[in-house]
Parts: structure tokens; sequence; C-alpha cells
């Protein structure tokens, strides 16, 4: 028996509609049944002059877009999907200086110089920062919890390690962290009318970023120190980033860095409190795959999007050179092609091919290892010291376009 048609006007990057939930059981539909499908939409209403998109929802398509940029463009309407309907086309134009809508040759050459700041040995020279603060920001939670022992966890733990990393990291004060974090959050909310953020808002916040960011590289070109900064801009004539290319990245670590990793860390604990099987085997065995199944299972970004730079195919489909590609990595990371009960949370899941951190090509995530690190850091401290933890209520989800993003989730020690 067929699967029923979508309804008239659904459209996977309606704010209303993943505030409810992500539509998993329309992702699966297409996926049997028109895994690339042209979704229509009113002119404007994402902030481009076109009447839609095509949804690609299959893995194996999603990774495809991503591995070949000469076809789909990160640059020409940028990567995110869905902006609003009073963005003007200059202000969409100002954020293809960030490396995320950037295309080779320019984003080949920019993510060639900040990746100094994430190797190997540069990530692991923070792991016993990381791991002391972990356990402080878990311990100061259950401090300030109330009487019942009930706090919010996206507040009082979520937010707070992957703020910190991208802190000790490019060298800002702790204390400055609460800018950087209203900063972001006005920057990635502009759809949650919680928060009351409009679009000149938004741009306010990035446009704070940036100053605050090409202030710290000019301090560090003048006094050098120890620090990620001061390597990426020291010497921009020796091929390093010019003071605002630096405040343009800071901007992509405030949200790629911070929103990100936070969500993956709030649903992460929410599966691990509705699924306690889980818990207990975290508990137990701390096993080396929790990070990346929790990155699946949240999977923070629900969607980018690329243009296509030529008329060609995805499957058998014709894309037309212009149209607008959405690549969701929600339906990807579900597809029962790819991964055994796809439904089941699975911290031993190995492999896992998941595409929560893209879909592999350029723009294949920058901070992963220190994703990981930070979620695992986080986890063990709370097995550690909240080992009872539980579930007050239901989270309280973000009003976007293309975060599954998470605003409250109430939980207890007591």
């Amino acid at each position: 028996m067929p699967c029923p048609a979508l309804p008239d006007g659904f459209d996977f990057t309606d704010p209303d509609l993943l505030q409810e939930r992500v539509p998993l059981p329309e992702f699966a539909q297409l996926r049997q049944t028109e895994p690339v499908r042209w979704i229509a939409q009113p002119p404007r209403i994402s902030g481009f002059d076109d009447a839609g998109y095509w949804a690609v929802t299959r893995h194996s398509d999603v990774k495809y877009v991503s591995t070949h940029p000469e076809l789909f463009s990160s640059n020409l309407n940028t990567a995110v999907i869905r902006f609003n309907e009073t963005i003007s086309r200059d202000q969409i134009e100002v954020q293809k200086m960030i490396m995320l809508n950037m295309d080779p040759p320019e984003h080949t050459r920019v993510r060639q110089i900040v990746q100094r700041g994430f190797t190997p040995r540069a990530i692991r020279s923070l792991e016993d920062a990381l791991r002391e603060r972990a356990g402080s920001i878990v311990e100061t939670a259950l401090a300030n919890a109330a009487p019942d022992g009930s706090f919010d966890f996206v507040t009082n733990v979520a937010v707070e390690l992957p703020l910190q990393a991208i802190a000790e990291l490019i060298g800002v004060p702790q204390d400055d962290r609460t800018k950087i974090f209203d900063w972001s959050n006005k920057m990635a909310a502009y759809d949650d009318p919680e928060y009351a953020i409009t679009e000149e808002v938004g741009a306010e916040a990035a446009m704070e970023i940036v100053s605050y960011a090409m202030n710290l590289a000019a301090a560090r070109k003048e006094c050098p120190a120890k620090d990620i900064v001061s390597q990426l801009v020291a010497a921009e004539d020796e091929g390093n980033l010019s003071s605002d290319e630096f405040g343009f990245f800071v901007i992509l670590l405030a949200v790629a860095g911070n929103e990100t990793t936070r969500n993956a860390i709030t649903h992460g604990m929410h599966a691990f409190l509705t699924h306690p099987e889980q818990w207990e085997l975290f508990k137990r065995e701390r096993p080396e795959t929790t990070a990346e199944e929790i990155v699946r299972w949240a999977t923070p970004v629900v969607s980018f999007q690329r243009t296509a730079t030529q008329d060609t195919e995805i499957g058998d489909v014709t894309v037309k050179k212009g149209d607008r590609v959405g690549i969701f990595y929600s339906s990807a990371n579900n597809d029962p092609e790819v991964f055994d009960e796809p439904e089941k949370f699975d911290i031993s899941r190995d492999p896992n091919p998941h595409l929560g951190f893209g879909g592999g090509g350029p723009h294949f995530c920058l901070g992963k290892s220190l994703a990981v690190l930070e979620i695992n850091l986080i986890f063990n401290a709370i097995a550690d010291a909240l080992p009872d933890l539980r579930l007050v209520s239901d989270p309280r989800r973000l009003r976007s376009a293309w975060l599954n993003g998470v605003k409250e989730l109430q939980v207890s020690s007591g």
C-alpha cells in the first residue's frame, strides 16, 4: 500500500513544525516514495526570491550533495535554508564572509588556516582543563538547584561547557562567556517569539561578536600570547587571517560550536533519562561510541542548503541551475538503509556513519573532535556526580527553521 502524499503546503523548514517535533514520519515517507522532492514555498517566505527548494532525504543523496561543491554551492544563497521574509538580500550577502557559506578555493584557504586550532594536539591540550570545568559545572548546578533538587539542565549544564571550551580555545576571558552566549542566542533564535529577536537585533549581535573578536585579534597582533588567536592572526602577510576574517570565524564558533554542542548535550540527557537502560549502560561501561550516537540521535542541525551551479541530477531527479537544495541530516541519520533500527537510542552502535557533523566534503565539521570530547567529559561528570538524575518535565523546544533546539529541560537530582 503506497504512503499517502504529504499534506498540501507541508514544509520541512516551517519553524512552527520544528518547535513541535522533528518530522521523522514524513522524512521516512519521502525516503521510500520520493527521496528528492520539490517543496513549494511562497516567494520570500525564507528570504529568497524563488518558489521553494528540493528536499533531499536519503543518506546517500545527502552525502552526494555534500561532497560535490562544484555542483552544489554553499556560497550562492548561503548554507542557511530559511531566514525570514524581512531579511534583505544585502543582509544575506554579508553572511558569505562566514566560512560555512564559502566555496572552494576561498573556503579551502580559510579552512587551512583555522584548522591549526583543531589539530589533535591542540584538542588534547584542552582536555585536562575541560575535564575540570565539566566537573565544576555539574557541582555548581547541583549546588544552585531548588530545594527539591530541580534545575534547568539547559542553562545550568548544557550551555556551559561549549562556551567555556570556546573561551579556552581562543583565549576569551571566562568572564566574557555570557556575552558570547547572549550574542549567539540572538543570532540563532530570530524565529522564536519568546526571545523577541528581530533580524536587526540578530545582525547587531553578529556585529558585536565581530567587533569583540577584531579587538581580540588586534590585541594579539600587538602582544602575541600562547593561544590560537595569536597563531591565526599574528602575521597576516604570512597566510594568516585578517582581523575581520577572524571576527567572522568567531561568529561561526559561537553558533556552530556553541548552539550545536549545547543541543546535542541536552538531547543526549533527555535520551538517557527516557531510555534508562542506556543510562545504566553508560554509567557502568562508559562506551567510547556514546558521543557519536548522541549526535546521531540529536542531529542538532536539521538541515542546511546548497544551490545548484548547473543543471544536474540527484538520484533520478533533474535539478536546475539556481535551484536551492535542502540536505536534511535528520532524515539521513534515520535512514534504515544505513542504520539498523535507527529509531533506537543505542550508545553501543558501531559502526555509526551518521551525518550529524556534515555529509563529508569541504564543510565536514572542523570541530568534531572538540565536540566529541565535550560530550564525553560532561556525561562522565554527570554520571559521577548525578547518577540518579531524573526527568521532571518534557523539553521546551526552540522555534527554528533549521535547528533541533531545546530551550529548557527541567531535571532533578532529588
